[in-house]
């Protein structure tokens, strides 16, 4: 199904509908249901979905992920969990330390499968698939269905039934699309040429590296506008701190890499600027899908060097659109001197 089109109440609802009428609970040590997530914000904001989803219930939910106090964890699995939330790494953790058992769970849930398998979380999850008993209900959810994952699907499930919402390689129709095309020296000016020139309420700006987007970060700051750069280097605080800065609108930009496109449901993004185009093309229908969500409509801008040519001709073939190639008007647009001050971002709450 398309990224936004609601996945995460789709596999939620009806756990918790057969955790109510259940009249047992799972006991300590144990759990109903789990939901593997590839990322700890994917695993934070569906536990939030959960608990949201379960507030008139008595459904327990809990949340298993690097990063965060083990003890706290392990306290929280004494007690026993309807639903557990879990990150791969830290589940095997869990189960091969004997503070959770998974034989009385009857459904298992893999959200985003393909981002897992890019990832490199096969073997774990394989791994997780074992400790499961024979008979379970295992849902695998994914916004694209690559070759890879069907044969994914044929290793853990019987027989199964296959629901596709929209077709999986469109972005949603609500969202303006535009490519610019410019020269590589130019992007900076560019990426600043964009956000002068429109009215930018809340923008992600995706960028293919670490790196990249460490320079980005400080690019803007140093223009003056308030951003932060979230991705896989940045400890959960940082990242916790990013996140909750731009769902505020605290911060008018945030600057990412593809760790923030799968699974990251902001509201209101009015924006998504794609600094360098994705390498895979499926990145860009994730990318571009974090605007437009639950009926709202988006923006998205791409800069197009001559080398991202065949990026973007993979993409159009994907999607099935034509981008026609516009120009941006750069020449009134100053950079920001070397050591000009950064702007500081609103304080740490």
């Amino acid at each position: 199904s398309q990224t936004g089109s609601g996945k995460t109440a789709a596999f939620v609802l009806p756990i918790l509908h057969k955790i109510a009428e259940e009249e047992q609970s799972a006991g300590s040590r144990h759990c109903r249901a789990i939901v593997v997530a590839p990322t700890r914000e994917l695993a934070m904001q569906i536990m939030d979905n959960a608990r949201s989803l379960a507030k008139f219930t008595k459904a327990n939910v809990a949340l298993l992920i690097g990063g965060t106090s083990y003890t706290t964890q392990i306290r929280a699995m004494d007690r026993g969990a309807d639903l557990v939330v879990a990150t791969p790494g830290r589940l095997i953790d869990h189960i091969e330390s004997g503070y959770l058992a998974l034989h009385r769970t009857h459904t298992i849930v893999l959200d985003e499968a393909d981002q897992m398998m890019d990832m490199g979380f096969m073997p774990a999850i394989r791994q997780i698939m074992g400790f499961m008993p024979e008979k379970r209900q295992t849902v695998l959810l994914s916004a694209t269905m690559p070759k890879q994952i069907r044969k994914l699907a044929s290793d853990f499930l019987k027989k199964p039934f296959e629901t596709e919402v929209t077709p999986q390689s469109k972005p949603v129709e609500r969202i303006e699309q535009h490519a610019f095309s410019i020269k590589a020296r130019d992007r900076r000016r560019s990426l600043l040429a964009l956000l002068t020139q429109n009215e930018v309420e809340k923008g992600i700006i995706f960028t293919r590296t670490k790196r990249t987007a460490d320079d980005v970060e400080m690019l803007l700051r140093k223009a003056g506008i308030q951003t932060f750069a979230l991705h896989g280097d940045k400890s959960k605080g940082e990242r916790n701190r990013a996140l909750t800065s731009f769902k505020k609108g605290q911060i008018p930009v945030l600057v990412a890499t593809d760790i923030a496109a799968r699974g990251i449901d902001v509201d209101s993004v009015s924006h998504v600027i794609n600094f360098e185009m994705p390498n895979v093309p499926e990145a860009y229908v994730h990318r571009v899908g974090r605007t437009a969500r639950a009926g709202k409509e988006g923006v998205a801008f791409s800069l197009v060097a001559p080398a991202e040519t065949k990026m973007l001709r993979e993409i159009e073939q994907l999607t099935g659109l034509k981008l026609k190639m516009e120009q941006i008007n750069i020449r009134d647009v100053e950079m920001p001197d070397r050591d000009a001050v950064a702007v500081q971002p609103p304080e740490d709450e």
